[in-house]
């Protein structure tokens, strides 16, 4: 077997495990959507131009909320600028596919990270890798979150445990990688700032943000005083 063909066969089989799981989240998705009142046909758009379960999960429930378009818009910028933190950790893996590296950065997100810099520290640079992780991740989430539309009311995500899926299925990847001190010091500081916001401010939307956005800063500096020292 060629090297090409040996590395789509391993991002298809090591993305396949957490694919299942984001199938579970975005069926949950397609669900939530049309009990919300929103057609399947907008919720499948919304999973195609999107594709971030969190933003559209957090969109689904601010309409539902009526919040405006401008709070919505707002709200998902600010969910997803830990993506840009994301894209400098995973540019020198991707350095390589010069005319593809703008496709590539569209499927950036959490569950690409862990994959994605787990492969390049091991073999260096291969974008084609995490191409197959995208497109494996991609076509779950579309697929999963159309069925989920279709079916609309006739399940209950919560009563089926697919809100859990994700969550656990995700962890159980990070685990193994809480190995060097930048890891360690954002795992440590999203869970302390999760906690104390729930504790403090129980149900509020700011949690997954105020986490999402300050933990990658504090292992970046964390990684800098590393380097430094």
């Amino acid at each position: 077997m060629d090297v090409k063909k040996q590395t789509i066969k391993t991002g298809f089989t090591e993305s396949l495990p957490l694919a299942i799981a984001i199938a579970a989240y975005g069926l949950s998705y397609g669900v939530l959507a049309t009990q919300a009142n929103i057609n399947w046909v907008s919720a499948v758009v919304m999973s195609l131009l999107v594709f971030s379960g969190s933003v559209q999960l957090v969109t689904v429930a601010m309409l539902t909320a009526g919040a405006n378009l401008t709070s919505v818009l707002f709200t998902s910028v600010l969910l997803n600028l830990r993506n840009l933190l994301y894209g400098a950790a995973l540019a020198e893996g991707l350095a390589p596919a010069k005319r593809w590296r703008w496709l590539l950065s569209f499927g950036v997100s959490d569950e690409t990270l862990v994959l994605g810099s787990s492969r390049f520290k091991k073999y260096g640079p291969d974008p084609l890798y995490f191409g197959i992780v995208v497109g494996t991740f991609y076509v779950a989430w579309f697929f999963s979150s159309l069925i989920g539309a279709l079916i609309g009311n006739q399940v209950d995500p919560q009563k089926w445990g697919l809100d859990l899926a994700f969550p656990i299925t995700f962890a159980a990847l990070l685990i193994p990688s809480l190995i060097e001190k930048p890891v360690i010091a954002t795992a440590l500081t999203a869970v302390v700032i999760a906690i104390g916001l729930e504790y403090f401010i129980p149900g509020n939307e700011l949690t997954i943000m105020m986490a999402g956005v300050l933990s990658p800063l504090v292992g970046l500096y964390v990684k800098r005083r590393s380097q430094d020292g």
